[in-house]
């Protein structure tokens, strides 16, 4: 909603090198955090970066990186390239302006030159005097004024930069993380003020959504991510708001952290199964319903002692590790690692042992 403090200090992107194998222990290795060099980036122009999406690369081609920018006059959309040859250069192409960017959040790219966008708001911070509370209202009282939208673009070298935009959900309170299926047929959505994700099916030649299901989740869901093979979605959110708050106000130094995963379970039995998530210190089958056709099950559960204000979770498909950033986070990003080895023909989400928990309150 736009930069709360002082916009003039750059934001910047990093690149963690994954480790090819299971370790000990959670710590990052800090030789494998590299800083991406901006090149090309205009002198003067703002990087206060939020959501963010990479298409991937074949055959050693560059890849389309996409960066949802707050910068202080308006909110924008930044286009790189990442090249292989080059991993920690990420090289300016265009700034996407437009007023259907209004509160943008989120991307999942839908080709190398398309994307869905969710805005979480309709008022933002950025309105004189009502900028002040009114967001926070809409928040509060979950009031359905959030949108996502399908962009597409035009070549570079082709003005205006947006060929088409179409409205793919409306009315949604505070839609936050999206995230496409890797087969390209669904599109999941979260909405935080909700606490839920919605499950969305989608036609890839309109990009069309209908919705299929919303998943509640016991916790005010963030940023979400589909699994590589496409059989869950990782859930990161906040469990207790309050919290989350003071820690933004400074009033104390951390919230809680909740991870979950939606696991996508045989879509024909429409029973919902009447225990699930019961190797954590508090469940969220105590907190939540169940919901036919999906399974929660806990990876990361912390008072904010252990790990604070979880963000986002993403799980390796190799390793089986399951890195978790924090919005707020000292520590910024933690790496939850494998206490069995992890076997290539198992999908590393059936290997129960290797959560890791820390008491919850």
């Amino acid at each position: 909603m736009g930069p709360l403090l002082d916009p003039n200090p750059r934001g910047s992107l990093w690149l963690y090198e994954p480790e090819s194998e299971p370790r000990n222990g959670s710590k990052m290795d800090p030789s494998k955090l590299r800083h991406l060099e901006l090149k090309g980036f205009p002198t003067g122009h703002d990087f206060h970066p939020l959501g963010l999406e990479v298409y991937p690369s074949y055959a050693g081609n560059a890849s389309n990186l996409y960066v949802v920018n707050h910068a202080r006059e308006r909110t924008v959309i930044e286009q790189f390239l990442l090249s292989p040859s080059e991993p920690d250069v990420a090289t300016y192409i265009r700034t996407l302006t437009s007023p259907y960017f209004l509160s943008a959040n989120s991307l999942a790219l839908t080709s190398p030159d398309s994307f869905y966008v969710t805005n979480d708001h309709l008022i933002t911070r950025r309105l004189p005097y009502i900028g002040r509370f009114l967001p926070l209202i809409e928040s509060v009282f979950a009031f359905p004024l959030s949108f996502v939208s399908h962009i597409t673009l035009q070549p570079p070298s082709i003005k205006p930069p947006i060929q088409s935009h179409q409205f793919s959900v409306l009315f949604m309170p505070f839609s936050n993380g999206i995230s496409l299926s890797p087969n390209g047929t669904h599109v999941a959505i979260a909405s935080t003020t909700l606490g839920k994700v919605f499950i969305y099916t989608r036609n890839p030649t309109t990009n069309s959504l209908t919705q299929i299901q919303a998943v509640p989740v016991p916790f005010v869901p963030d940023n979400i991510q589909y699994t590589h093979d496409g059989s869950a979605i990782i859930v990161a959110g906040h469990p207790h708001f309050p919290t989350l708050a003071n820690v933004a106000s400074k009033k104390t130094d951390v919230a809680p952290s909740w991870v979950v995963s939606i696991t996508i379970t045989d879509p024909d039995v429409n029973v919902p199964v009447s225990t699930f998530d019961t190797q954590t210190p508090i469940s969220a089958n105590t907190m939540v319903p169940a919901t036919a056709g999906y399974e929660l099950k806990t990876l990361l559960q912390s008072d904010g002692s252990g790990f604070s204000t979880s963000s986002t979770g993403l799980l390796d498909p190799v390793t089986g590790a399951l890195y978790v950033s924090g919005l707020y986070a000292a520590d910024g990003l933690i790496i939850c690692n494998p206490t069995i080895p992890i076997q290539r023909a198992i999908d590393p989400l059936d290997q129960v042992p290797y959560l890791w928990l820390i008491d919850f309150i």
